[in-house]
């Protein structure tokens, strides 16, 4: 039985638990991914390491380096394409956005993130996508996080959500550019990932 959703503002919803009951093939197919393409730690253009670990699956990959944030249609490290989405999650991911009230989206991209014990995310907005009508569908798994949730300026009040393994986040039409990003990963251990996070974001990259 789904559990009752979470209006975290107008248009961010989370669904608790709601990928529990698909974690153990999400993270199979997490790790099939990693071995066609390794999770690394990417740069920002200011030449400053990223504190998770990085890998992508999709018609496009997010990378990251001194030439900028942008999507590319090979992974930078081999040269080759990234691995296909998985068909199952998703039709999870696809649930969820029209649950939230964005029925139609279809990604083109999973950006996976790995966070090991410290490791957490400054405030961003995903804002390399060609089209913002698409929502941003997130899913956890392993250690519980803690994510906050601006607004439109990178400054100003949050909103603290707490993430728990299999919750699924939704945000996007008026709140898609907001501001958001994940406190340092405290110690801990989760029965299938250990002392690690992983949050898989879905996204739509290119033209609707």
């Amino acid at each position: 039985m789904l559990l009752p959703s979470i209006a975290i503002t107008s248009h961010a919803v989370l669904f608790p638990a709601r990928a529990q009951h698909q974690d153990t093939d999400i993270l199979a197919w997490i790790h099939a991914v990693e071995a066609v393409a390794p999770f690394r730690t990417m740069t920002t253009p200011r030449g400053l390491p990223m504190k998770a670990a990085i890998t992508n699956a999709g018609t496009v990959g997010w990378v990251s380096d001194r030439h900028g944030y942008r999507y590319s249609t090979v992974d930078p490290m081999t040269g080759k394409p990234w691995p296909v989405l998985n068909d199952d999650v998703v039709n999870l991911v696809c649930q969820s956005a029209g649950d939230a009230g964005f029925p139609g989206f279809r990604p083109d991209v999973c950006l996976i993130n790995r966070y090991d014990v410290g490791a957490g995310m400054g405030a961003h907005r995903d804002e390399d996508e060609q089209d913002f009508s698409a929502p941003i569908v997130s899913i956890s798994l392993g250690l519980p996080a803690r994510f906050f949730f601006g607004g439109l300026e990178r400054t100003g009040p949050t909103v603290a959500v707490p993430l728990a393994h299999g919750d699924v986040l939704v945000w996007g039409g008026p709140d898609r550019l907001r501001y958001h990003g994940v406190r340092p990963l405290k110690p801990g251990s989760h029965p299938l990932t250990g002392s690690r996070r992983f949050n898989l974001t879905f996204r739509k990259a290119l033209s609707m």
